[in-house]
């Protein structure tokens, strides 16, 4: 009869190193692949027009009001430590998170960027996380169908918030401050 192992500790998952892609989920770590470019510029082009926005700490640009951060471990569990591709928190909810690490509030947003060897990780699996966690918006973001699917959870389950394709302008929930012209979040069209 074998032992049952151990979940996996936060200090296990600091000690792969920073260059490491991994996250802890249900106590096991799981390594993620290196993303395309693709991905790291939809990830860099949301940051700028959903964090320039929101997360201007000097008032200028947007409503303000957020802190809006890339790749950033956010413990959600005693086992689930994730790493999402941008997470946003209203600032009343999470005043500072400068200095910690993982951040141990839920975030009020959290964005994936999906990749064609992830995508069944951030379209399920971190989709059922994210629910049970209570994060209240998930946008799952597809630079390969260049689309934008936003989730609400209401009463524990997701429900539709909008789906976007490229050539929509829409303000999406929870950012309806502001408009997102959904073509430019995606490299050009070669």
């Amino acid at each position: 009869m074998q032992a049952a192992r151990k979940p996996a500790t936060y200090a296990e998952l600091v000690a792969l190193g920073d260059e490491s892609r991994a996250e802890i989920l249900a106590g096991e770590i799981t390594r993620l692949p290196a993303p395309l470019p693709e991905h790291g510029r939809t990830q860099g082009v949301l940051w700028k027009r959903v964090g320039g926005p929101f997360d201007d700490d000097d008032g200028r640009g947007g409503p303000g009001g957020w802190w809006i951060l890339v790749e950033t471990d956010v413990q959600l569990g005693v086992n689930d430590v994730v790493r999402p591709d941008l997470s946003g928190w209203h600032r009343e909810r999470l005043p500072s998170p400068w200095g910690h690490r993982p951040v141990e509030v839920v975030p009020d947003w959290i964005c994936e960027i999906v990749s064609p060897s992830n995508e069944a990780h951030d379209r399920i699996r971190k989709k059922r996380l994210y629910a049970r966690h209570g994060v209240p918006f998930y946008w799952i973001v597809d630079p390969a169908a260049r689309t934008l699917e936003a989730l609400k959870l209401v009463d524990g389950v997701w429900v539709d918030a909008g789906s976007y394709e490229d050539g929509a302008t829409a303000r999406v929930p929870p950012f309806e401050a502001v408009e997102l012209e959904i073509g430019r979040l995606f490299p050009p069209r070669g």
